[in-house]
């Protein structure tokens, strides 16, 4: 028994002719068997098998929108501070028998928004790490699919958050050890609300300990954007700074050693992700660290307890923890 036509795969249409019943059946046998004759549904899985006509499971979940994917958006695949958020969310999702699909908004609330028109319908949940999207923008998406936002706090929409309070705390403390008593802050994408977040705190543990503080930026949070911070921050009086995350520290590092500024000499600098790299660098940054693999797999559980239950009961934090780990990129303030 072969399929009509000139080789192409084989159809629900071909199945149902070569059964002798209605399309419609050939479509419950696969979808719905319990609601096929038992003898029927076994003779329709027969001559499926001889043409070779196989089904589409993703075409068969969409209507009941179980099509045992979940979906991920990240800012920027580039950046290593995905890495492993990207790794812990899969493994987790792996083992929960659901796979992973990831989109890159380029650090584009525009690319952003279209992504997710074009993917809530094929995914039963999805996560968004660190969206640029306005918080009205995201409780759209959420009433359309289960969703978890990433380093974001949302009162109505689970999230995963690191401490970004004390993690800003210790490094400002850190550099007041050191002796510093006139600190920056390179700020980040005025889109991000870890930035805002970051620099709250800056501010405040700052005051704290009597310390001058400004902020530079905002800066775009790749290398590039710390090459201009340098540029910037050298024309301060500044002494140390602590940066809205690693790329950016480590570019304003390179910046600043060709302007002939030596870190940690001359400047010391505190980064925040503790990233893939961070410690290759030279000197070797001294970072606020999340705990990036758990983070991801703390977005899925989260996605998947709404999967279980109603999206108001899944509601609420998770605040991870943050600390300091201290490496070369910081030392006491020259006399």
């Amino acid at each position: 028994m072969t399929p009509a036509g000139n080789g192409a795969s084989p159809t629900i249409y071909d199945v149902a002719k070569a059964a002798g019943v209605a399309p419609s059946t050939v479509s419950r046998a696969f979808s719905r068997p319990g609601r096929v004759n038992a003898e029927t549904a076994e003779r329709i899985r027969q001559v499926a098998s001889e043409l070779g006509y196989r089904t589409n499971p993703l075409a068969r979940g969409l209507p009941t929108g179980r099509t045992s994917l979940l979906g991920i958006v990240v800012a920027d695949v580039t950046n290593p501070f995905f890495f492993e958020i990207i790794r812990g969310a899969e493994a987790t999702a792996r083992d929960a028998g659901y796979t992973l699909l990831m989109v890159d908004a380029h650090e584009s609330d525009e690319a952003e928004r279209q992504a997710l028109d074009r993917t809530l319908p094929l995914v039963e949940g999805m996560i968004l790490a660190t969206s640029r999207l306005s918080d009205s923008s995201i409780r759209v998406a959420a009433k359309q699919r289960p969703t978890v936002v990433m380093n974001r706090l949302m009162t109505d929409v689970p999230s995963v958050l690191t401490d970004n309070a004390q993690g800003m705390r210790s490094a400002v403390e850190h550099l007041a050890g050191l002796g510093h008593t006139s600190l920056a802050y390179l700020a980040g994408p005025e889109a991000s609300w870890a930035d805002g977040m970051r620099w709250r705190a800056f501010r405040e543990a700052t005051r704290e300990s009597d310390l001058q503080a400004r902020r530079l930026g905002p800066y775009a949070p790749t290398l590039a954007g710390g090459l201009s911070a340098a540029k910037t921050l050298v024309k301060h009086s500044a002494t140390a700074a602590v940066a809205y995350n690693d790329l950016i520290a480590i570019g304003a590092m390179r910046g600043m050693g060709r302007l002939g500024v030596e870190v940690p000499r001359d400047m010391s600098i505190v980064g925040f992700d503790n990233i893939f790299g961070s410690d290759f660098c030279s000197p070797p940054l001294t970072t606020v660290a999340a705990p990036l693999r758990h983070f991801g797999s703390f977005a899925v559980q989260r996605l998947l307890a709404q999967l279980r239950t109603t999206p108001a009961q899944a509601a609420g934090a998770t605040l991870l923890p943050a600390k300091l780990v201290e490496r070369g990129s910081t030392g006491r303030r020259r006399a």
